[in-house]
């Protein structure tokens, strides 16, 4: 273990970083990152708990904003004055707290399927129960029963039109992630404790894109709200994709992140 942030990093050209979902890791996010990487250098973040970078010497920087710290610590070991963001889902709360602390360092900020947290003080309580809960079942059970529980969600339902065999590829590397740094990640950076960003959107001075799958009607919702509140920002609607943009509709989610950073340079 260390405080460090594990990271892949491929292709060539101007920086772009993502960071993936809860359960994720770096290589969930490769496919995509490897469609972007004839035009961009991809550095492909492990966040706290999750891949290389696991369960941290220090508990407490498995925190929301001490997670984004930890980001600005390494795009600055990185020498990357200014990069262009993506986030997914848990992956996007954060890199929307890293625009909003950091603004001056995005230069573009992408957020698939993702939201500014909860803006309600009681819905943030209970989530944070729920959240810390869960964290306990992840310990008591294991990481493959939590796994396959998790991916039961309504959320995900729409998944379950994939092919078998990427399903399986997901889900073994869901697997490779431990129990203890799932727990912390989600006590530490769940929805629950995250701080409500929803009134700092206007600090946001990069361009924003936020992609949202047809089918996720909860987070379209979310987007169209985010959208009035931004500086600069439009939402580009995936068809065929629920809230796994990247694994649901791979193609149409290339093609509009390309079309942004193409015409937002």
């Amino acid at each position: 273990m260390s405080n460090q942030l594990s990271f892949q990093q491929v292709g060539s050209g101007q920086p772009l970083v993502i960071l993936h979902g809860f359960t994720g890791s770096a290589e969930a996010m490769l496919p995509l990152a490897k469609c972007l990487s004839e035009e961009r250098t991809i550095y492909l973040i492990d966040l706290p708990g999750h891949g290389q970078t696991g369960l941290l010497d220090d508990l407490s920087l498995h925190g929301f904003e001490e997670t984004v710290r930890l980001l600005k610590d390494l795009l600055t070991h990185l020498d990357l004055e200014e990069v262009d963001l993506l986030g997914y889902s848990m992956g996007g709360r954060l890199a929307l707290g890293f625009a909003v602390t950091y603004p001056e360092t995005v230069n573009k900020l992408i957020l698939v399927s993702s939201s500014p947290g909860l803006s309600d003080p009681n819905e943030r309580r209970s989530r944070q129960r729920s959240d810390n809960d869960l964290a306990d079942q992840i310990i008591e059970d294991g990481v493959e029963n939590f796994v396959d529980s998790w991916m039961q969600q309504p959320l995900f339902a729409s998944q379950q039109r994939l092919d078998p065999a990427i399903l399986e590829e997901q889900r073994q590397q869901r697997l490779t992630n431990n129990a203890e740094g799932l727990a912390a990640s989600l006590r530490g950076a769940g929805t629950g404790v995250q701080p409500s960003l929803w009134q700092s959107l206007d600090l946001v001075v990069a361009d924003a894109l936020l992609v949202v799958g047809e089918e996720d009607s909860k987070f379209r919702r979310i987007a169209m709200k985010m959208s009035a509140k931004f500086k600069e920002s439009s939402i580009s609607v995936i068809p065929d994709a629920g809230h796994a943009v990247h694994l649901e509709n791979l193609p149409a989610l290339n093609d509009a992140i390309y079309s942004f950073l193409v015409e937002h340079q």
